[in-house]
């Protein structure tokens, strides 16, 4: 069976290139990733809109409807609304949250900065975040763009992958790991 997820990658991939190219042309980059983050915050939100993306079942005709509707109420216009028009119509709408990754990805190399996946119990500070790309910068030498995810489950601590490397100090892995070394004694 194909491999999905490498499919998704391939699609967000292209998107987000042709994304970043008009946005470099327009010399609209930041206003483009503020966007993208907005409608990426209103995924992260809404049950109902995360189920409008990935589920298959919605016509292309209800998608762009629902996109169209959701730009205006959040004031999303020009490149971002048209493309988000265009990725539903393509019925590509599964793919946008790896098509918002890979833009933040193709800015931060147009930067000559590194991306770090963040994943938090809770949603950091602006104080935290700072002490975070600080951090990082300190380890990576370059400028960090941080990209951080709320996820409740890992209870506590933090999960940074920068490139292929990736720090684990969840709460949630620490009791795996004492469960698993419980078990061993007992």
């Amino acid at each position: 069976m194909a491999d999905t997820s490498q499919r998704t990658s391939g699609v967000a991939d292209r998107y987000a290139s042709s994304l970043f190219e008009l946005s470099l042309e327009a010399g609209a980059i930041d206003q483009v990733r503020a966007d993208l983050d907005r409608f990426q915050a209103m995924i992260d939100e809404s049950d109902d809109l995360k189920r409008l993306i990935a589920s298959p079942v919605f016509s292309s005709g209800d998608q762009v409807r629902a996109i169209v509707a959701l730009c205006e109420k959040a004031g999303i216009q020009g490149l971002v609304a048209n493309f988000l028009k265009v990725v539903a119509a393509n019925r590509r709408l599964f793919a946008l949250p790896g098509m918002i990754r890979a833009y933040r990805d193709a800015v931060a190399r147009h930067r000559g900065e590194v991306t770090a996946e963040v994943v938090s119990a809770h949603a950091l500070s602006a104080a935290q975040e700072e002490e975070l790309k600080s951090a990082l910068k300190g380890v990576t030498g370059k400028e960090v763009a941080v990209d951080v995810t709320v996820d409740p489950s890992i209870l506590g601590g933090l999960i940074v992958k920068v490139g292929s490397r990736q720090i684990d100090t969840s709460l949630r892995t620490k009791l795996s790991t004492l469960k698993l070394a419980l078990k061993e004694v007992g």
